[in-house]
């Protein structure tokens, strides 16, 4: 059997760096806060042969997604030193970084920085200079239960209108048998049911801010987008869905108990049912942003005191080795790679045997749209990208909870998601 240092876990790369950074006799311990998805998880048992090799002790703090973007920012914006390593993604990657609150990130050649998707790379950068490093990225894109959808008579096409998702979802509803026809996030807070539904007020020509920074959330698009979201989860979703976010539904589809999922283009590394099937994002007659973009990335933290540790780890962490390592790991294999973040996991034999999905998953990724349109005059597709937006959105998605569950209407939630809105930036000085 071949030892670590000579199988494809390639632990050189990181290796390397760890010995230059450890010369000056740092401790060999690092925090890490990572959100509690799979690919995150499962970094915890393909990194113990990075402990292994370098003798770095790695303390792993898995959180909610909500939860670890209130305690990583509380730490971070206040210089806490709490955390080595941090998960964050585009909001907060090209923010903070301009802030001076993270690192840069400059890494070896033998990194390859220009094989990381441009739009990955773009997005955790600002002025053209990295300050996050992709773990693994990702669009959105429509996940559906092939078996169901042809006993119903019904067929999903590659960005397909709203009104035939919404009769796919009904064709497929069947709750004496346990199957519910849309699975989607319902659980409040910018990053779960605000980033579903904004890209949902995308696709039907809404946004979050008009041109002149005031908050849109009073319009007829965005009214009718929410309509159709509540409307299709209380007719045909799971009960209890304003509780849902990924790791719920991700659970009740492998369940068996969705007909469709829209939602991260990460989950189909994690479905279990061999009658998946793909499709790009829906829409409302505007395809621009009706798929999101996100990255959930690695920075280091200026208040840590293991800078060079951390720098060491998130290398080797965010390279093709470690592509390598989970491919070749007993426990995991090519179909449980990291993607979405370099262009070469794409060519790799192994991967392209396996991996299903990886056709939709690209093209999600490369059809996103980050930058200002004519309907959004911002970057970002499911966010904005402006320090002030995690306060919005979190406003936006409680109301949004609220209608789902019935506990206000539509036009009560809307109404007091825009006078909050309205409130954040105003005292933010966007204007008077």
């Amino acid at each position: 059997m071949k030892s670590l240092r000579n199988t494809a876990l390639g632990l050189s790369m990181g290796i390397a760096a760890a010995t230059t950074a450890f010369a000056d006799g740092h401790a060999k311990e690092l925090t890490i806060a990572i959100v509690n998805n799979g690919h995150m998880i499962n970094m915890q048992k393909v990194a113990e042969a990075y402990t292994e090799e370098t003798g770095v002790k790695l303390n792993w703090v898995s959180l909610e997604e909500g939860v670890l973007r209130d305690q990583v920012t509380s730490d971070t914006a206040t210089g806490g030193g709490q955390y080595d390593i941090i998960n964050i993604g585009m909001q907060e990657a090209p923010i903070w970084g301009a802030a001076g609150w993270i690192e840069p990130l400059n890494f070896g050649a033998d990194y390859d920085v220009d094989d990381i998707l441009p739009a990955m790379r773009a997005g955790l950068s600002a002025d053209g200079q990295l300050y996050a490093a992709p773990f693994y990225g990702e669009s959105s894109m429509v996940m559906y239960r092939g078996d169901l959808a042809d006993a119903a008579g019904v067929t999903i096409a590659d960005n397909d209108s709203w009104d035939n998702v919404v009769a796919a979802a009904a064709a497929m509803h069947d709750p004496d048998n346990g199957v519910y026809g849309a699975c989607l996030r319902g659980k409040p807070g910018w990053g779960d049911n605000g980033a579903f539904i904004g890209t949902i007020a995308n696709s039907f020509g809404a946004a979050y801010l008009n041109a002149d920074m005031t908050p849109a959330f009073d319009t007829p698009e965005f009214n009718a987008a929410v309509s159709m979201y509540v409307d299709l989860l209380q007719k045909y979703g799971p009960p209890g869905s304003e509780g849902n976010s990924f790791n719920e539904i991700l659970a009740l589809y492998n369940e068996g108990k969705c007909g469709l999922w829209i939602d991260a283009t990460i989950a189909a590394s994690f479905l279990e049912n061999e009658n998946v099937r793909y499709a790009q994002s829906p829409n409302a007659g505007n395809p621009v942003g009706a798929n999101w973009l996100w990255a959930w990335a690695m920075a280091v933290p200026t208040g840590t005191e293991n800078t060079d540790e951390a720098k060491a780890f998130i290398e080797w962490a965010t390279s093709k080795d470690y592509v390598q390592a989970v491919g070749n790991h007993p426990d995991f294999g090519w179909g449980k790679v990291p993607t979405g973040q370099r262009a070469s996991t794409y060519a790799i034999p192994e991967f392209q045997a396996v991996a299903k999905f990886a056709e939709a998953e690209l093209a999600a990724i490369n059809s996103a749209a980050p930058e200002a349109t004519d309907i959004k005059p911002y970057v970002g597709v499911q966010f904005v990208a402006i320090p002030e937006f995690p306060e919005i959105g979190t406003a936006f998605g409680q109301e949004m909870a609220a209608a789902l569950s019935g506990s206000k209407s539509v036009e009560d939630a809307l109404a007091a998601a825009q006078s909050a809105a309205d409130a954040i930036l105003k005292e933010a000085g966007y204007y008077e």
